[in-house]
């Protein structure tokens, strides 16, 4: 059986996981053994964590959303509910930078759902 000598196949792939340890400290970015540990665990959050990041942007959003709406009076899950009741589709994203960069709008939106809380409420009692 002849002898294989792995020269450009290895060498390629080495090359390649030690530039993507390129900026991590020593041995991380310098041993193959090393850096081919680290490289593997910084791919395997950064795929986790490209779904985890959607999650906490919500949660973020809805917590300036709950803030602002508490300074006009109203709880996070009335004024989405009263949204619910006046027909407003307006995502979370788009409220909560309402809330930050428009008070005065927004304040008018929570003000028009009162307004729908407060006419739906006799009919249920």
């Amino acid at each position: 059986m002849p002898r294989v000598k792995r020269g450009f196949k290895l060498r390629r792939r080495r090359k390649r996981v030690l530039a993507l340890a390129k900026g991590f400290t020593g041995p991380r970015s310098k041993l193959f053994r090393i850096a081919n540990e680290t490289v593997a665990r910084a791919l395997k959050f950064s795929y986790r964590d490209r779904r985890v990041r959607k999650r906490e942007f919500r949660s973020l959003w809805i917590a300036r959303i709950n803030a602002a709406v508490r300074n006009n009076d109203m709880n996070y899950s009335q004024f989405i509910h009263g949204l619910q009741l006046a027909n407003i589709t307006i995502d979370r994203k788009i409220l909560a930078d309402m809330a930050i960069f428009d008070p005065q709008s927004f304040t008018q939106l929570v003000s028009m759902v009162k307004e729908h809380i407060q006419q739906k409420a006799p009919a249920a009692a």
